[in-house]
């Protein structure tokens, strides 16, 4: 895979993530999406939720989440697409400084993880969250190639403990013939052929 530096990948991850909140329409939060907990509403309130929590951790300040969970507070009234747009934008410069990915960071609580290991995440998030979106309503999002290698590079190396932590589903079956993208997914518990 080419070597991207790291402080290019959040922003790539995050500009089609933000053409698939643009093109997002009203008559569509309710559809269900491959992420099986999450319709397209809260889904896109997860994102809002967690979005300053992970913006914290890129800039080495520990943002606490609401006492409430994402399940129990609604964040998309208002202009939800202009604001997760922001805030997908805020999140992606903080994980653009070359800083942002050295030592250690936090996102809730008092654990320190090693920064890589929450940037990675970072990325990934935005990539499958991105594709759940898009596959919800329609859409062709298009990351680049380098980027879909660093992501599916990521998720070989975490996706046992992300199962164990109930961040993943069990494996889905894909070909080794697949699309980087697939076969990530794939690993992450999503099926590649999934449709509304």
């Amino acid at each position: 895979m080419a070597d991207l530096p790291d402080s290019q990948l959040a922003a790539r991850a995050a500009a089609p993530l933000v053409e698939i909140i643009r093109n997002i329409k009203p008559d569509q939060l309710d559809a269900p999406t491959p992420c099986a907990e999450y319709n397209v509403r809260e889904l896109l309130n997860h994102l809002l939720f967690w979005g300053p929590s992970l913006e914290g951790a890129g800039r080495k300040e520990v943002v606490p989440a609401p006492a409430a969970s994402d399940t129990e507070m609604d964040l998309t009234g208002g202009d939800w697409a202009a604001d997760l747009e922001v805030q997908v934008g805020r999140t992606a410069e903080a994980w653009s400084r070359p800083t942002a990915w050295q030592g250690t960071t936090r996102v809730v609580g008092p654990t320190e993880l090693p920064a890589p290991m929450i940037g990675g995440m970072v990325v990934c998030e935005m990539v499958t969250h991105g594709w759940d979106l898009a596959q919800a309503t329609g859409q062709q999002p298009s990351w680049d190639d380098d980027l879909l290698a660093f992501v599916h590079e990521e998720v070989t190396r975490t996706a046992e403990q992300g199962r164990q932590m109930g961040a993943y589903g069990p494996e889905v079956p894909v070909s080794a013939s697949s699309s980087t993208l697939d076969r990530a997914l794939g690993l992450m518990g999503r099926d590649p052929d999934w449709r509304r």
